[in-house]
């Protein structure tokens, strides 16, 4: 490959090499279905992946229409572990257990994933089972009142983590009332509402051929795949016979959406603050995204970072401290962490929201460029060590980018981010409407001349939900 290949909804076969001499198939069938595998020499193992392009920014409201209700993607990522009318629960967990496999599923903002993880020998099984409960769960009455409860469990979890906590007021801070800014996972309140028609409604509406994505890497054999993969949905009573096309990718055009806190407090008697800085980014397929990678390396990511020399080595006010960037197919955030003592959560913003200043005004260095290549070649040339990678970078492509992107095409990419190319974007994002969430024993006063003084402001006390807290301090929140 010398460049990105690009992946039309239309095209039935594609084939091509890649970086390492792996071989990229991708085949639409006549129903519909797509299907992309990348064939690894001398894997042993591979990965498999069954993907639909609905997320928890596609749940439509409390009643649920084809979307479902809040919490109904989440909640079926976790039912479709619980039986079909071929298999039990216990059936599902065996077949993967008594070959030493790994089988599990995400749901994520803008799409789901069933995956597995198997010898070369039971990638036959995995395709096999996983078509089963994609296509035929049976959303027992019984078995959807026992995950309401193991849901709430996990969200009352979650719950208990500052960092999750912050980092999910963080997301509505910065998205406001735009379905992006919706925890994935839904809260208590939407999960005890939940109505198994609605997710029932849900399954139907979009777990459809048309819908299907399955993205395979490692060793694997494509014709034969293909092949399997048509018996287990045809025996889980999908007609592949009838034609479709492949449901459209999300629009990449930059959504609008406005902040909704300047400043979101969550008061709890902890040992540390768990503080974000956030500011809007832009969409997952956007040209600057090598240039965010960049500047991501050299600002916040890894040990010789500006923020982890700056806060942690020189300064020893944080443990943990980094940026990351967060792309969607038509929006995106950047942002930066530290936990750190309450004492310390006023100095530690002005430094994180400070750095970020400098580095817009002041650029970086030459030594730093060539550190930051070096550092995101490696980090990915070790990663796709691993068949997951290659699966989630199939999907990835398939579903978002309309692209696919090999290592060394990446390389070239970053290769050619100039100083200049940094400095602008870290002036852009420097400019940005800036967010913080905070979960600790601050109060508002700790950041004046950091938080935006003419913003909204909303505080939670443990236990009060930050709408409720909102309206008492007459401010809107999402």
């Amino acid at each position: 490959m010398n460049s990105a290949v690009a992946l039309p909804l239309e095209t039935t076969e594609l084939s091509f090499r890649a970086a390492g001499d792996s071989l990229v198939r991708r085949t639409l069938l006549p129903s519909g279905v797509r299907v992309l595998t990348e064939a690894v020499p001398g894997a042993r193992s591979a990965t498999i992946g069954y993907w639909v392009a609905v997320g928890s920014r596609d749940e439509s409201g409390p009643h649920g229409t084809s979307a479902g209700s809040y919490g109904s993607t989440h909640f079926l990522e976790h039912l479709l572990f619980k039986g079909t009318p071929t298999r039990t629960a216990l059936d599902l967990a065996v077949a993967f257990d008594e070959v030493g496999g790994e089988h599990n599923a995400l749901t994520a903002k803008e799409y789901t994933c069933y995956y597995a993880k198997v010898q070369d020998r039971d990638l036959g099984m995995a395709v096999d089972v996983l078509a089963d409960m994609f296509t035929s769960s049976t959303l027992d009455p019984v078995e959807f009142e026992n995950e309401r409860g193991v849901i709430l469990e996990e969200l009352g979890m979650a719950g208990d983590d500052p960092a999750d906590v912050a980092g999910e007021r963080l997301f509505e801070s910065v998205f406001g009332d735009h379905p992006l800014g919706r925890p994935i996972g839904g809260n208590p309140d939407t999960i005890r509402a939940a109505t198994r028609d609605a997710v029932h409604e849900h399954y139907r509406a979009n777990y459809r051929p048309q819908d299907l994505v399955v993205t395979a890497a490692g060793a694997v054999d494509h014709d034969a795949l293909v092949a399997r993969l048509q018996d287990g949905l045809t025996a889980g009573g999908w007609d592949l016979g009838v034609a479709g096309s492949p449901v459209p990718r999300r629009v990449g055009v930059p959504t609008s959406y406005s902040r909704a806190a300047a400043l979101n407090l969550t008061h709890r008697p902890n040992e540390q603050v768990n503080l974000f800085l956030g500011m809007p980014g832009f969409a997952a397929g956007n040209d600057r995204r090598h240039t965010l990678s960049v500047l991501n390396a050299i600002f916040g990511a890894g040990m010789s970072s500006r923020l982890f020399q700056e806060v942690r080595e020189r300064r020893g006010l944080a443990y943990s401290v980094y940026s990351f960037g967060a792309g969607y197919s038509d929006a995106g955030m950047f942002a930066m962490y530290a936990g750190c003592t309450p004492g310390k959560a006023g100095e530690v913003a002005k430094i994180l929201r400070g750095e970020l200043e400098r580095l817009a005004e002041h650029g970086v260095t030459d030594v730093e460029l060539r550190r930051a290549s070096g550092q995101l070649g490696g980090a990915s040339a070790l990663a796709l060590e691993d068949s997951d990678t290659r699966m989630s970078r199939l999907g990835r492509a398939e579903l978002t980018l309309g692209e696919f992107t090999d290592l060394d095409e990446g390389l070239r990419r970053i290769a050619a981010v100039t100083a200049e190319d940094v400095a602008a974007l870290a002036a852009d994002l420097a400019a940005g409407p800036l967010s913080i969430a905070a979960v600790g024993a601050v109060g508002a006063e700790v950041f004046d001349g950091v938080a935006d003084p003419s913003g909204p402001v909303v505080e939670e006390s443990a236990g009060v939900a930050p709408a409720a807290a909102a309206a008492r301090a007459g401010e809107a929140h999402a």
